[in-house]
């Protein structure tokens, strides 16, 4: 009777909480605003049709190939031929409008991203070390800093790429080169608030360098603002990039590009409005998206919010 009762007594159970990481926290966050989900199916939907813009047209047939028979046909204009190359129409040249809009994003996007990657990095390590060291150092770098950014970012770049000539190359130097200062400014600021706590007092006590310091405790405990800068940054470069095309300082023709392609169709708007629309709408919808992003990103990585 005793081991029936011993048997049927209940067993102590453990109960193991879940501990979600940070990741998981913040994209939960960003995944409940729904502007900021609006925001990242457009850049997705823009990045996957620039990067399979190869695989649907043929660049040289398409993208810069003149057909003047068929030169500046609106979308579903029954001249044209019942092919998806020409969904969106045809330019001033024959060219198709849906091959060059996505061979133009590929362009803008990814000089966008590269010139966003690189001033992060570099604004990084110049904002970290300024903040880190302090003093007379700090004050040497800010002031440098302080110099590029009451230029403003456009004109900045405007005279990078005069001096150094009209290439892919210049263009993606003159956008890193302008946006470094702000990110500095902001990594800096972070770093202040960073420096004083007391696992760096720990590491420091350890023996641990200065360079490994900043490398792996500072910047990635700093992160948060620089990726929303970074993204909202991006949207103003896309914008600059497109600005610099089309007043003849950024992508060389006759690669297509946003910019150039309103350049070019300029003094045909009145006439063909769809030569200006097409490219203007792609440029709003992506700087659209990425300042969605970017607010949601602000509101999922605030620390006030995580309660």
């Amino acid at each position: 009777m005793d081991k029936k009762i011993e048997n049927a007594a209940p067993e102590t159970t453990r109960v193991r909480v879940k501990k979600k990481s940070q990741g998981k926290m913040i994209w939960n966050r960003f995944r409940k605003n729904k502007l900021a989900m609006v925001g990242l199916v457009i850049i997705l939907i823009m990045a996957i049709l620039s990067a399979s813009a190869g695989l649907m047209f043929d660049y040289q047939a398409d993208g810069t190939a003149h057909n003047y028979k068929i030169r500046r046909m609106a979308p579903g204009s029954p001249e044209l031929p019942n092919e998806f190359r020409y969904i969106l129409g045809t330019d001033d040249y024959g060219r198709s409008m849906a091959a060059r809009i996505f061979f133009g994003g590929g362009t803008s996007l990814s000089i966008g991203f590269a010139a966003i990657l690189i001033s992060m990095t570099v604004g990084a390590m110049i904002g970290a070390s300024a903040g880190y060291y302090g003093g007379q150092a700090d004050n040497i770098i800010m002031r440098i800093m302080d110099i590029f950014l009451a230029i403003p970012n456009t004109l900045l770049a405007i005279s990078i790429v005069a001096a150094l000539g009209n290439s892919l190359i210049n263009l993606l130097i003159a956008m890193s080169i302008s946006s470094v200062p702000r990110f500095a400014r902001i990594i800096r600021s972070s770093i202040l608030s960073i420096k004083g706590q007391e696992y760096i007092e720990a590491a420091k006590a350890c023996g641990t360098g200065d360079l490994r310091i900043i490398l792996k405790h500072i910047i990635p405990n700093a992160i948060g603002p620089i990726i929303v800068q970074g993204t909202l940054n991006l949207a103003s470069t896309v914008i600059s990039i497109s600005g610099l095309s089309f007043i003849g300082l950024g992508v060389p023709p006759p690669q297509p590009e946003w910019g150039s392609m309103l350049s070019e169709a300029r003094t045909q708007m009145r006439y063909f409005p769809h030569l200006v629309i097409i490219p203007g709408i792609a440029i709003m919808l992506s700087v659209m998206g990425l300042n969605l992003m970017g607010d949601g990103l602000r509101d999922a990585l605030d620390p006030r919010l995580k309660n």
